[in-house]
């Protein structure tokens, strides 16, 4: 299912609260009106459904009225609130930086997180931000609360990019919580010298919790579709290099390729989820997967 939300993707709305609220409102509701709070089946809260007694089950759930009615023994079935603790680990290196059409990575991650947090808020869940580079860490710790959403979206538009993601991994040890069940996305452009991301993310995993790379990338980077003689500036480094796109191509396309192959490759070996996205297609397959991994957690 595809929107048209694109005329919404505008740096002046995505740097306000208000703006990049709506935003996500309107990329949420339009790809899952009707889905509301996640729940499961269970003691407390609304009454749902019956099931048949078995051994074991609490007798105070026994519904004694349809076993008057019956002769047979009921549970009544509630539905509990399902939390699980949300991380959002950004990659605020200068890298991020790159725009096309208009639109930066970083704008198109800011969206898509606070469409996600979004999502979450709806469901009750505990979420949390997290922005990294070599200059600095931005950190806002997961919580219920419903204003904490706005204090999110308050930090996420504050990010600035610098430099490059950090060789030095005390700051990123502060990012990990091996005693709670979370659903974690490292968002990234996978832009490194020595291994740095992919040495990260895979500390990140452990037994409690699920982690997912969530991969962007330009049209033009994956495509390629330059003419002429064409001067690339590394955004990290300042390094130039003017290339004849013509020549250039096959050999860049096969080296992005196998780039990707390895890191997916690396990733899934370690039980992390990865997955590819452009900044000039909808958000719509983030949020599926997004319910997909959290419902995988509950």
């Amino acid at each position: 299912m595809k929107q048209d939300y694109n005329d919404l993707l505008k740096p002046e709305l995505i740097k306000t609260i208000s703006g990049l609220a709506l935003i996500a409102r309107v990329i949420v509701d339009g790809y899952l009106s009707g889905v509301n709070h996640s729940r499961r089946v269970g003691p407390g809260m609304e009454f749902s459904q019956y099931r048949s007694y078995q051994s074991g089950d609490d007798l105070r759930l026994l519904d004694w009225k349809m076993l008057a009615r019956s002769g047979r023994y009921y549970i009544k079935q509630s539905e509990i609130e399902t939390n699980i603790s949300i991380k959002f680990i950004l990659d605020a290196s200068n890298s991020m930086l790159h725009e096309e059409n208009g639109l930066s990575k970083m704008d198109y991650v800011r969206v898509l997180v606070a469409s996600l947090a979004y999502l979450s808020q709806n469901q009750g869940d505990a979420v949390g931000l997290f922005a990294l580079n070599d200059k600095e860490l931005h950190s806002v710790y997961p919580k219920v609360q419903k204003q904490h959403f706005n204090r999110l979206l308050h930090e996420l538009i504050n990010i600035e990019n610098h430099g490059k993601w950090p060789e030095n991994e005390t700051e990123s040890r502060k990012l990990h919580d091996r005693t709670h069940k979370e659903l974690i996305f490292f968002i990234t452009d996978m832009y490194e010298n020595n291994e740095e991301l992919t040495r990260f993310v895979k500390k990140l995993k452990n037994l409690k919790n699920e982690v997912i790379v969530l991969h962007i990338m330009g049209a033009n980077e994956l495509d390629f579709d330059y003419k002429g003689n064409v001067t690339f500036e590394d955004l990290e480094t300042g390094t130039k290099l003017k290339v004849n796109t013509a020549e250039a191509k096959k050999m860049y396309l096969q080296s992005l390729e196998n780039m990707i192959k390895n890191t997916k490759d690396f990733l899934l070996a370690n039980n992390i989820g990865y997955h590819l996205f452009r900044l000039d297609e909808p958000m719509g397959e983030a949020i599926q997967l997004f319910l997909k991994k959290r419902n995988n957690l509950v």
